[in-house]
């Protein structure tokens, strides 16, 4: 169906070509001693019960006044919870645990150098750094409640405290990701209004001590520029004492931490009780055009439903260590390194560098040293680790009981790599689907409850009513196999308020596509709009397909691009892929495959040949690629992510952007130079583009 002339279908009604995967269940012994294994925790958290239901979320925490009302709907969209109630999030986090665990570890961090120190900080440690890191930020930097704080930081134990600090205060922090340039965080920096800017000189990666504090300066430049002025740079040290920066520090300005504290030493600072939707802090979403969206989350709502999640989902126990492989700087390392497991009273290891230096055992030794026994990180990393050490999880003593990934839709074959040869088979994978705007999980199996199936998600979580409407806001069956946009019918706690400083913004992104009314103050009329296209098989399990954006429409066809890689990654030889559009005469836009194959492997038109044949025969013949590229390995950022739209820059003669920033930044030209010469050499060069499509190009797959 669809051939060009065809009667016209619906973008989202199109069906969707793969095969269901068969279910594998929980292990045994997981079962007894799990947060959820209780089948009538879905009843209690059903529909029916709603909002009540989150109120167990909500009693996990520690309330310095109890709530009036669990939600507030009068002013859509803009719900409410826990309203009357005060709290203070650092307390939940760090200060009642001290009585009772004051002595176990709250983060075990492990720098990237193997013969440099682990640190291992206690509860106590912890609640002592925190305090005076505030009393520095109150009485020498001038914070007061209400005040944003931009962090540019790496992942060392510096960033948790100075979160935390601002936390106790009431003080707004926005972290960014140490991997962006100094202009994205001065982007961030102004759109904030931030006044101070905490950040670092220096940290390893790769094995190279890499200079942070440079960035600085681009920052405040760019901030400077667009009228927003720093007062004062708070630099940490990597090694306290020794300076590695290139970047001078400006006297008046910039100032070091470790010099300040020693006048803060044993100083306390009394936590700020703080109402629930008072915010806690901002987190920035990449998004694909425009301005970055600056995602306010607020104290009670978000920091029960990480507590809430954290426990059900991922079966956190105060007496586990629990590994979070992510970054402090994206919202998984906020809700799932930070707020989450110390809410819950639990040890979070945090690892400084890169997964594979010095060699890709190097997860499985940290877990092995450290008795891991959750661990949880994104298919990025998963796929990396599967390409270079394919063997190195069984020669590692670790034994996971549930383990969890995150950040886009997990390829069942690499799906199955994770759970056969990390988890041994003895480990529950939770495959967690959600966003920074939403603060915690939105689809998840029950690690003990419910049956995985490699490349689903699996159900909506606890107390998240998903639906999957198309174009005319008609609501798409289950085991249609149609696909469409992905939405939550109802408000939940860990749903972000707004968009700092632009509510017209957050209303017409994610509310005004399905609103029924808008004069309405009942939820039911307010579906929130994700942003990811979905198909729901007949068993109720979502499958993602990636951003609504990453969608590839050939003459008529809406193929996205995680349906494409999966059926690609298939190929034994093939480690990573990325689809991407190119512009066509004919169907308007063509799939090009790239291709990174795993090591030991040479490029072939055998291999060429297999991915394209597998794709045709998992999807379609309308899907079958116009070209498949081997290169020698993808664009990517720094966390990992494979760069598409450098790629669809690429094949489409178009300009690729800013690249300064990547992880790799030689690996595009040398791919321009082989795809484009191969292009050129048999006449394959597409017509120049409109305005429209470069953007168009340009926007596709973008990671800020």
């Amino acid at each position: 169906m669809g051939a060009v002339g065809e009667t016209e279908v619906s973008e989202s009604q199109i069906a969707v070509h793969w095969r269901e995967e068969d279910y594998y269940e929980p292990p045994p012994k997981l079962i007894d001693q799990a947060n959820a294994n209780d089948p009538a925790i879905r009843e209690r958290f059903s529909e029916e019960h709603f909002p009540d239901c989150f109120t167990e979320y909500a009693e996990l925490l520690t309330w310095d006044r109890k709530w009036d009302t669990i939600l507030d709907t009068s002013n859509p969209p803009f719900w409410k919870w826990w309203i009357g109630g005060r709290l203070n999030a650092c307390v939940n986090c760090v200060d009642r645990h001290l009585e009772a665990r004051g002595n176990k570890n709250a983060f075990i961090w492990v720098p990237e150098l193997e013969d440099q120190e682990t640190k291992e900080i206690t509860y106590e440690e912890l609640h002592r750094r925190i305090n005076e890191f505030a009393a520095l930020l109150r009485d020498f930097a001038g914070a007061q409640t209400g005040d944003r704080v931009t962090f540019h930081m790496p992942m060392v134990p510096e960033l948790p405290v100075s979160m935390l600090a601002c936390a106790r205060m009431g003080v707004i922090h926005s972290q960014v990701f140490g991997g962006f340039s100094g202009a994205a965080c001065g982007n961030r920096i102004v759109d904030s209004q931030s006044k101070i800017l905490v950040t670092m000189d220096a940290y390893y990666r790769d094995g190279q001590l890499l200079d942070h504090k440079l960035k600085a300066d681009e920052a405040l430049e760019v901030a400077s520029n667009q009228g927003v002025e720093i007062e004062k740079v708070l630099v940490w040290r990597r090694q306290p004492g020794e300076y590695h920066s290139e970047s001078p520090m400006v006297d008046g300005r910039d100032f070091f931490v470790d010099e300040l504290l020693e006048d803060y030493r044993g100083q306390q600072v009394e936590p700020e009780s703080m109402p629930a939707e008072a915010p806690l802090f901002l987190m920035y979403s990449s998004g694909t055009t425009g301005q970055p969206k600056g995602a306010e989350h607020s104290t009670g709502g978000y920091l029960s439903y990480v507590a809430g999640t954290s426990k059900y989902y991922q079966d956190i126990h105060p007496d586990d260590t629990y590994w979070c492989f992510a970054d402090i700087g994206w919202i998984t390392g906020h809700s799932y390194i930070v707020y989450g497991p110390l809410a819950l009273g639990t040890t979070s290891v945090m690892y400084e560098g890169v997964p594979t230096y010095p060699d890709p055992g190097r997860p499985w030794r940290i877990a092995e040293k450290l008795g891991v026994n959750i661990f949880h990180t994104a298919p990025t990393t998963i796929r990396m680790l599967r390409k270079v050490g394919p063997d190195e999880p069984a020669k590692y003593d670790y034994h996971f009981k549930t383990m969890t990934t995150v950040g886009e839709p997990i390829e069942p074959d690499v799906w199955r790599w994770y759970y056969h040869t990390v988890g041994k088979e003895e480990a529950a994978i939770t495959d967690t689907w959600w966003l920074t705007e939403t603060g915690g999980f939105l689809g998840s199996t029950l690690p003990a409850l419910e049956k995985m199936k490699p490349g689903s998600c699996g159900p909506g979580v606890l107390g998240i009513n998903l639906v999957i409407y198309d174009e005319n806001g008609e609501e798409v069956q289950k085991g249609s196999g149609k696909a469409g946009n992905i939405c939550v019918r109802n408000p939940w706690p860990g749903l972000m308020q707004t968009i700092w400083g632009d509510d017209d913004r957050y209303v017409a992104t994610y509310f005004a596509k399905y609103c029924r009314d808008k004069q309405s103050q009942d939820w039911h009329d307010w579906p929130w709009l994700c942003g990811d296209g979905a198909v729901q098989a007949a068993d109720g399990y979502y499958r993602i397909l990636g951003r609504i954006d990453d969608v590839i429409n050939v003459a008529g066809h809406r193929l996205g691009t995680k349906e494409l890689e999966s059926a690609a990654i298939q190929v034994e030889e093939v480690a990573e892929t990325a689809a991407v559009p190119v512009i066509d005469e004919l169907r308007g836009k063509v799939v090009e495959m790239y291709v990174a194959l795993k090591p030991g492997f040479e490029p072939s038109d055998e291999i060429v040949q297999k991915v394209s044949q597998i794709i045709e025969r998992d999807i379609g013949k309308i899907a079958r690629p116009k070209n498949v590229w081997i290169v020698p390995d993808m664009p990517k950022t720094r966390s990992g992510k494979i760069m598409r739209r450098v790629i669809a820059g690429i094949s489409n003669f178009a300009d690729v952007g800013d690249v300064s920033t990547l992880a790799n930044p030689e690996i595009v030209d040398e791919i321009r130079e082989q795809v484009q010469s191969a292009k050129v050499a048999r006449g394959d060069v597409p017509r120049e583009l409109s305005p429209e499509e470069m953007e168009e190009i340009k926007a596709f797959g973008r990671v800020e």
